[in-house]
């Protein structure tokens, strides 16, 4: 399931950050009679949400909160601690901002501990390679790898070299960026590509187009059918090297150690909180939603801390203003994300045998909070003409588009068997430069940025939820992993 996983995440964060989807136009549609006066008419109250968030009484407070929660708790990796300690932090301040049927659910997770670790060129001479261990990969022994290298640009280059070549030897993947959804293959399959023929580990080159000497971790996928070996993320700037001094015959040695552990899997939970809705309380429900879990470098503001405090505020600041929709607006902050979707794989189980009538919409932000410009959506070419309609009460914002694919990762198992999705578009052509790395931390946030993004997530919602229709959609059933 994991390799699916990450090649459908590859692809959409492709879509996401790097392709413009097809423009949605209203103007085309046939809305059933009186919807579109009817949209038109909440103009007052999404001019009113704005104000309050962007320059009002709640300006500037998504951002403080994800400060303090951020410095608070750090990075949160799956089946740690602070992961733990996080969700109960949340439910507590969700219950004091009087949100509605706050709870946590459970879900079976990944459990991956990185240890310490460290890589070292040590022929023709003495370098350090900072690195990190990719998730879900073996350690070395107490004493390390020490090997000769072999380094490559792609699979094609590796498939000219014979087993006996490659056995024993760390291999370095250096695939050229073509932007992440056609890269990050070489995260996901290397480690067991280079196993096939005999290799001992595998670097790859840090999966972003930008480096100032700053790894990149995230998950990989073992072919169960083959050993299982090291697999660690060296620098941008230390794979171009090494690829270069191999190709002029240099012969390389490095040392590799990483203690790095796959424990037996525990338990974890998504979060949620509602603003209940005052007509449909648990049928026709607009989730609002973003990841909880980070990876274990840099604090996790970016992905998707910010995700998480604009779904939350969303829901906080509307209650806060007396906005009480027909139908339910429930904030979810998922488990897991980072190592598979697995906390998203449980919820969709555990609401799978009425999810037609419970669920109406899914909202997802996990491509970065950065200056918002606009919103993906996803469904039917009904739904289209209605979040068309919708999108034209967003003052300022003109960057909406469509799709019958999907536009979020959690919310993608919902999104690929018929449910509406909507997921944020803001500037974020610079996401990968911080991506699963230590620069993934709070100076990436700007209050403005945030509030704007909360603004726009709860005006958005609100309509969607306050609508006298559900959002038209073709659901098939599910079916379990």
């Amino acid at each position: 399931m994991l390799r699916e996983w990450l090649a459908f995440f590859g692809a959409l964060c492709a879509i996401l950050v790097s392709i413009n989807l097809v423009t949605a136009d209203s103007n085309e549609c046939e809305l059933p009679p009186g919807l579109r006066e009817e949209i038109a008419q909440y103009q007052p109250v999404v001019d009113s949400i704005f104000q309050h968030i962007v320059s009002g009484e709640y300006a500037g407070k998504t951002w403080q909160s994800l400060l303090e929660f951020t410095d608070r708790f750090g990075p949160r990796l799956t089946g740690s601690k602070q992961l733990e300690d996080a969700i109960d932090f949340a439910v507590q301040e969700m219950i004091a901002e009087g949100l509605d049927n706050v709870h946590t659910e459970e879900a079976i997770v990944s459990h991956w501990q990185r240890g310490r670790e460290w890589a070292e060129l040590v022929e023709p001479f003495q370098k350090n390679l900072p690195m990190l261990g990719l998730g879900k990969s073996v350690g070395t022994a107490p004493e390390g790898i020490r090997a000769e290298v072999i380094a490559v640009e792609s699979f094609e280059e590796f498939e000219n070299f014979t087993a006996d070549q490659v056995e024993g030897k760390i291999v370095v993947f250096v695939p050229a960026w073509a932007g992440y959804g056609a890269t990050v293959q070489y995260r996901s399959e290397s480690a067991s590509v280079a196993a096939k023929k005999g290799a001992a580990a595998v670097l790859i080159r840090s999966m972003a187009p930008f480096s100032i000497g700053t790894p990149h971790t995230g998950t990989l996928s073992y072919d169960p059918e083959v050993r299982r070996i090291p697999a660690a993320a060296i620098t941008v700037e230390d794979a171009m090297l090494l690829l270069r001094k191999y190709r002029r015959g240099d012969k390389m040695v490095i040392h590799l150690k990483m203690d790095a552990m796959n424990l037996d899997p525990t338990i974890s939970r998504n979060t949620i909180g509602e603003l209940e809705g005052h007509t449909f309380k648990n049928t026709s429900v607009v989730v609002v939603s973003g990841h909880m879990d980070s990876w274990d470098v840099g604090t996790g503001a970016m992905d998707d801390a910010g995700g998480v405090f604009i779904s939350w505020k969303a829901v906080t600041f509307l209650k806060a203003m007396g906005l009480r929709p027909r139908r339910t607006i429930r904030a979810i902050y998922w488990t897991a994300e980072e190592t598979g979707l697995e906390g998203a794989d449980e919820y969709e189980k555990q609401h799978s045998e009425d999810e037609e009538d419970e669920f109406n919409v899914f909202f997802e932000s996990d491509s970065g909070t950065f200056k918002p410009t606009g919103l993906d959506f996803s469904g039917n070419s009904d739904a289209h003409c209605i979040f068309a309609e919708i999108a034209k009460l967003m003052s300022g914002f003109n960057d909406f588009t469509y799709t019958e694919g999907t536009v979020g990762s959690d919310i993608g198992n919902w999104e690929r068997r018929g449910f509406p999705g909507v997921s944020l578009r803001n500037k974020n052509e610079n996401y990968f430069w911080y991506h699963h790395s230590e620069g993934d931390t709070m100076e990436l946030e700007d209050p403005d940025d945030l509030d704007r993004s909360t603004a726009l997530w709860a005006a958005t919602a609100y309509v969607i939820a306050d609508l006298s229709i559900d959002i038209p959609k073709d659901v098939t059933d599910y079916k379990p992993k």
